[in-house]
């Protein structure tokens, strides 16, 4: 029996929509526009199942990227997919978005023995959500939040011959560590929903499934909303 997944990533600026099949990637869309998630979702899933001659009758489960990530984001993308659980009466599953990042990057590049990869989401300033996995793709370091400075990786570096960073949080370190080649900064490395094919259908298989009712997608961090600073005039 083929199991067909709609994958969905809205955790950065991407929004991004995949379509795989017993783990094989059928067709993905990545759409590269600022606050796009809420207008384009939708149709980006309409386009998808256009395009592979699909239903969404055909579909025999969801899978969203949990998070970390923007917290808009997040949330229209969990929605979207817990919506259309609902509706389908399908199963939701939910892929940790750091994973899908590294074993994008993994299947892309492959590993390097003694060397540690860290695939990398932009927090705010010199903050990034992070994990560490090691040349035989076992998690080193779970998912945290973490302030990057030139001294971060010496204890890591003293286990591993080189660091490989990637993902949107790691473009801005370039400059930061430009004096040395133990520290690789693969730049413009994007999320992907096609990165949860594989993930996605061996929790399928496994029947790791999410309440619908209550998932909630994984923040990591508290959302705080800052008010404007407003100039305010003599009457």
């Amino acid at each position: 029996m083929n199991n067909l997944i709609l994958q969905i990533d809205t955790s950065t600026t991407i929004c991004s929509v995949a379509l795989s099949e017993n783990g094989e990637t059928l067709a993905v869309i990545d759409f590269d526009e600022p606050n796009a998630h809420a207008a384009k979702l939708t149709i980006l899933i309409a386009e998808i199942l256009k395009q592979t001659n699909r239903a969404m009758q055909d579909l025999s489960a969801v899978a969203v990227s949990m998070g970390p990530g923007s917290y808009t984001g997040l949330r229209i993308g969990v929605s979207t997919a817990k919506g259309l659980c609902y509706a389908l009466d399908i199963p939701l599953i939910a892929i940790n978005t750091l994973e899908a990042l590294f074993l994008g990057y993994k299947e892309q590049f492959g590993l390097n023995e003694q060397e540690a990869y860290l695939p990398m989401l932009d927090a705010r300033r010199m903050e990034v959500y992070t994990a560490v996995y090691d040349h035989n793709a076992a998690l080193v370091k779970a998912t945290s939040a973490e302030i990057i400075d030139v001294d971060y990786f010496n204890e890591l570096l003293s286990s591993y011959n080189r660091v490989h960073l990637f993902g949107s949080g790691a473009d801005k370190f370039e400059d930061l560590f430009s004096s040395t080649d133990r520290v690789d900064i693969l730049r413009s490395f994007q999320v992907s929903a096609a990165f949860l094919s594989q993930l996605a259908f061996d929790k399928f298989q496994k029947k790791q499934f999410e309440d619908v009712a209550y998932f909630e997608p994984f923040y990591l961090k508290d959302f705080v909303v800052t008010t404007a600073k407003k100039k305010v005039g003599l009457l």
